[in-house]
């Protein structure tokens, strides 16, 4: 288990032993009833506090403060332990990204789809790489729309790779790969595009830096690299705001 799995197990558990330690003594000299309900709540209160006071992207926090009283609630919904093994298998098929990296699945929209096809547009012919490629949401339509140029496609989720597959057949000049963003060689690419979060940013601007050749283009989807000044910022048409950062190695 990697160190950032490893900092949210902390925070979730913190906040249960900061309100089972005060409950717990409480209710005992009251001999009465813990009220599980209250007290999977104020657990969800204080996993958000720390997950705040942490400087924790918002997912996160909405998870740690949702977890335990998800788990009061389905409790009391008495369902087959069984379910509860599907549901996590599919998460993991699904999610797996942000599970692993802190990278969730985020979907680009038509507008940026548009934006990227101008950019490609004056760029003529290229090799176009999408790290964190979903579903394909992206791919799919300027492979279409550029028949001349060619795309790659990395995924990690496997359910979600399959879907991105399944949609990017029967179209020559896509690639579609199931495997992590970094083990992706970047220096064959003329455009490198990525939609991920803030968390792997400055690790991956190390990576572009060292890999991607000079004159190629690299484009961020709403998360700019930490203490970069992007050479061009296209305001994409969408709500909420989608800017595209784009940075000319």
């Amino acid at each position: 288990m990697s160190s950032p799995q490893i900092r949210q197990l902390a925070l979730q558990g913190a906040a249960v032993i900061l309100v089972l330690s005060i409950a717990w003594p409480y209710y005992g000299f009251q001999a009465t009833a813990m009220p599980w309900r209250e007290t999977s709540l104020a657990i969800g209160a204080a996993a958000l506090l720390f997950a705040t006071l942490s400087r924790q992207p918002w997912w996160w926090r909405a998870i740690h403060t949702a977890f335990m009283p998800l788990v009061w609630f389905t409790h009391n919904l008495a369902i087959d332990p069984g379910w509860f093994l599907f549901a996590a298998i599919l998460l993991l098929l699904v999610y797996r990204g942000a599970l692993t990296g802190q990278v969730p699945l985020y979907l680009s929209n038509r507008q940026t789809v548009s934006a990227l096809a101008e950019l490609l547009a004056e760029r003529g012919p290229s090799r176009f790489l999408d790290i964190g490629a979903g579903i394909g949401r992206t791919t799919v339509p300027l492979a279409d729309h550029f028949p001349d140029s060619h795309f790659t496609g990395y995924e990690n989720a496997p359910l979600t790779w399959l879907a991105g597959f399944l949609l990017s057949r029967g179209r020559p000049n896509i690639h579609w790969r199931c495997e992590d963003l970094w083990q992706a060689g970047l220096g064959d690419y003329d455009l490198v595009y990525a939609f991920l979060s803030p968390a792997p940013m400055p690790r991956l601007w190390d990576k572009v830096c060292a890999e991607m050749k000079p004159g190629s283009l690299f484009v961020s989807n709403s998360f700019a690299v930490p203490g970069r000044a992007p050479d061009r910022v296209i305001e994409v048409d969408c709500t909420p705001p989608r800017p595209l950062y784009c940075y000319q190695l």
